[in-house]
């Protein structure tokens, strides 16, 4: 049974959060803008909310964050963010997003594994890698700095193998702080807009993409900034609109 979608409160509370391009575009099969995305991820973090953990795929993310004010303002801060810096960076004139996001509040320690799951095992279930570490813009690898686990919530790693989805599929929000665009992605007449030949993800399951696409690999040094035990700390070009 669904739970009922409670309203989002500025109390310190967590969610797990998704949101989906326009037209469910990969467009984050391109290195570029998944390093731009993971810049904008960090660059509001910890002032806007707490980072716990996250899954950039080609075409939508999953975030379990803890908001310093609204659930709202913390979406519209990542969303919006991103979209400005692709419009002064990349030269992108068109939509990115669609309008609104899927929560869900995070009710206890086990709801919070579960979810936690996930979002580890998201690019393994797309076929876009093996195991979870594996995936590069992803925390189920251990590589990137988190946020503490919210008072009394008591992670337990075993619970990171294979399940499936989780028991309480997000649910639908019709929020419009979120940035808003009719334009078709891809359409751009500035010659330094990012553009792509590649087909969309076509998926029946919001929380699924299919893809033949080989996973994604970086090689930039000027990514991350880590420290001596490969943990990133901070990413490097931090700035917010």
């Amino acid at each position: 049974m669904i739970p009922r979608r409670e309203v989002a409160t500025n109390n310190g509370q967590t969610y797990f959060v998704t949101s989906n391009t326009a037209e469910r575009r990969p467009l984050f099969r391109h290195e570029r803008w998944a390093k731009l995305f993971l810049e904008t991820l960090y660059g509001y973090r910890p002032e806007r909310y707490l980072l716990h953990a996250f899954v950039l795929m080609p075409d939508h993310f999953h975030l379990i964050i803890t908001p310093s004010a609204s659930l709202e303002l913390a979406v519209q801060c990542i969303k919006g963010g991103f979209s400005f810096r692709t419009k002064r960076e990349l030269k992108w004139i068109d939509g990115i997003w669609t309008t609104g996001y899927s929560d869900h509040r995070i009710r206890d320690d086990e709801d919070f594994e579960i979810h936690r799951a996930y979002i580890a095992n998201n690019p393994v279930k797309a076929g876009l890698v093996e195991r979870p570490e594996q995936y590069t813009y992803s925390s189920a690898g251990g590589c990137f700095e988190l946020d503490a686990f919210p008072r009394g919530l008591k992670p337990n790693d075993s619970l990171l193998a294979p399940i499936g989805a989780a028991k309480a599929a997000p649910f639908q929000s019709n929020n419009d702080d979120t940035i808003q665009s009719n334009a078709a992605p891809f359409q751009s007449n500035n010659d330094d807009t990012i553009q792509s030949n590649a087909a969309p993800f076509q998926s029946n399951n919001d929380d699924t993409i299919q893809s033949n696409a080989a996973p994604f690999q970086s090689n930039d040094s000027n990514l991350v900034q880590s420290n001596n035990n490969g943990t990133i700390v901070a990413l490097r070009g931090k700035e917010k609109p």
